[in-house]
């Protein structure tokens, strides 16, 4: 699928702007699933100053969305009407000290990478971030967490941007936190981040962090194509054991299969579209519903258009079926 190149339409979008342009990004390259349609235009900034001069510019009815690093995502095969802002190593990867115990990072620095230099200035409570496959802009949206500890609990403040290239500052209480989740605006796109640790002993930092990859490697798929977690943990239970107790281990739809070793990871065995993707998931999940009457939800975000396969309904249209 292509869309209309935005950039022909409105030729006085790019005046100004120092960062990449690109009309009709195929963003199968930017997502861990490798599947997806493209960006009708994909924006990368030079720095935040580039972002909201861009933003300021985009008149209002064209939608706009951030992705990080496409770990958690999953882009339907239509692809994705209007601008996708991808945040760049460049000018959105910086890690700086902010004072004592707290460390200003990039909304595009890995969650590993903030793991790391937290290590290395002596600051515990950074070690979960070691097993989380994304990028601080994502942990920050959806409180990201493992191991026992999330991302509220050590972000302090955050700087973000909204539709109008405006920039605003938020804090901890502002962002509305809960399980997987934050109140903030969806129109605010985050570039940074304070952080507060408590001083360590670097060497206990190290263990922490390799029993936090010890555990990864022995339990997840993390060479597969994959997008982490599939589905959040109903209160009380472990969506894996939901999973697994509707029979779906290594259950396959095209070429999508939920993980033999894991059953609450998603992986595309190689050939798989957007479309197995979510039909496989919605399949799961119709089935779990079935089974337990527990109504799964998506922790990996689905977004854009379906293709020529059509729509997939949400628990396949049967979600009255169980208590």
């Amino acid at each position: 699928m292509t869309f209309p190149d935005l950039l022909a339409q409105i030729p006085t979008l790019s005046e100004g702007i120092r960062g990449r342009l690109t009309a009709n990004q195929p963003l199968s390259a930017v997502t861990w699933f490798r599947t997806g349609g493209p960006a009708q235009l994909m924006f990368q900034p030079a720095d935040e100053e580039d972002l909201a001069t861009f933003l300021a510019k985009l008149p209002a009815e064209v939608p706009v969305l951030s992705v990080g690093l496409g770990s958690n995502l999953l882009i339907r095969d239509g692809g994705l009407q209007g601008v996708v802002v991808r945040l760049s190593a460049k000018g959105f990867g910086s890690i700086e000290s902010a004072g004592t115990n707290r460390l200003r990072a990039g909304a595009a620095v890995p969650d590993k990478r903030l793991a790391e230099a937290a290590a290395k200035a002596g600051l515990g409570g950074f070690a979960f971030y070691t097993g989380i496959p994304g990028g601080l802009g994502g942990a920050l949206r959806m409180n990201a967490g493992a191991h026992g500890t999330e991302t509220r609990e050590r972000m302090v403040e955050l700087t973000a941007i909204d539709r109008n290239g405006r920039i605003h500052v938020l804090s901890n209480q502002d962002m509305g936190y809960a399980y997987r989740h934050s109140s903030a605006s969806r129109d605010l796109i985050f570039t940074s981040a304070v952080f507060e640790g408590v001083p360590s002993d670097e060497a206990t930092i190290r263990q922490e962090m390799a029993d936090v990859v010890d555990h990864r490697e022995r339990a997840q798929p993390i060479r597969e194509k994959t997008g982490g977690s599939t589905f959040k943990n109903p209160p009380g239970k472990s969506a894996w054991k939901e999973v697994d107790a509707a029979g779906c281990r290594g259950l396959t739809i095209g070429g999508a299969q939920m993980s033999e070793m894991h059953c609450n990871f998603m992986i595309n065995t190689g050939n798989a579209t957007g479309h197995d993707l979510e039909l496989l998931g919605e399949t799961v999940r119709a089935r779990v519903l079935a089974n337990s009457g527990i109504r799964l939800e998506w922790e990996i975000k689905r977004l854009g258009e379906f293709g020529p396969e059509g729509a997939i309904e949400p628990f396949l249209g049967q979600e009255g079926e169980a208590a």
